[in-house]
């Protein structure tokens, strides 16, 4: 599929690339990583590059 689109002309790695920096936004750069078996410096430089560390996040429920 991906040698299909790659011979249509599309950017399969800069649409790889796009989709991780989506989902770094979306969810903290080792959840992402461990998920879909990227190493946590990788997810977390994507996260970096698009200013959003997740350095603050807590988990939990905070509605109390």
């Amino acid at each position: 599929m991906l040698e299909h689109l790659r011979t249509q002309g599309f950017l399969t790695g800069a649409a790889r690339l796009t989709a991780l920096r989506q989902l770094v936004l979306q969810a903290p750069a080792p959840v992402i990583a461990r998920s879909l078996g990227y190493h946590d410096n990788t997810t977390t430089r994507l996260a970096t590059e698009t200013a959003k560390t997740w350095n603050q996040y807590a988990p939990g429920d905070h509605a109390q």
